[in-house]
């Protein structure tokens, strides 16, 4: 009974959040000091120094984008889950060419 109740997802994960917390404690106060660099944040290409670029998505533009990418992970999955029979190879070949369809959409700029 003890056993079942610490294996419940919701005590697991208490379990499991006050176990990283405490980690986290005892391993910060080992952790190295320093000095807080100045080119800490930019970015690093094989020790090249890149030219900032000021490229800014439109909201718009950025949610087309994450749309298209949740709609692909979720493809992925649903279509790794199908069994291995043929009625769901057709039901697969079937689901990847509306999210083919729905990704060209997606992925078409819009003229203005």
């Amino acid at each position: 009974m003890i056993l079942g109740t610490i294996l419940s997802p919701p005590v697991a994960f208490i379990v499991f959040l006050i176990l990283v917390s405490l980690g986290y404690i005892l391993i910060q106060g080992y952790a190295a000091k320093g000095l807080d660099h100045a080119e800490k944040h930019m970015p690093y290409s094989g020790g090249q120094k890149i030219p900032p670029m000021e490229v800014r998505l439109s909201y718009e533009a950025f949610f087309r984008i994450a749309l298209l990418f949740s709609i692909a992970h979720v493809a992925v999955l649903v279509l790794a889950t199908l069994p291995l029979m043929w009625i769901s190879h057709q039901i697969g070949l079937l689901y990847l060419g509306g999210i083919s369809i729905s990704a060209i959409v997606l992925a078409h700029k819009k003229s203005r």
